[in-house]
């Protein structure tokens, strides 16, 4: 079984992995009212997408 001939430095250790870091939520404006939406979604608010009303909202 491999075992390591030293111990891999704090530093070594995170400069592998800087790249396994998570992102955030892509967050576009709608175009109708201007509400922040997630990217390809209706808008929660005026229920639009891409400019055509897609859900009905009950008032």
């Amino acid at each position: 079984m491999a075992v390591p001939k030293r111990k891999v430095s704090k530093a070594r250790r995170d400069k592998r992995r800087t790249h396994q870091k998570l992102t955030g939520p892509i967050v576009a404006s709608c175009t109708q009212c201007g509400e922040a939406t997630m990217q390809h979604h209706a808008c929660p608010e005026c229920g639009t997408y891409k400019g055509r009303n897609i859900l009905q909202k009950s008032e």
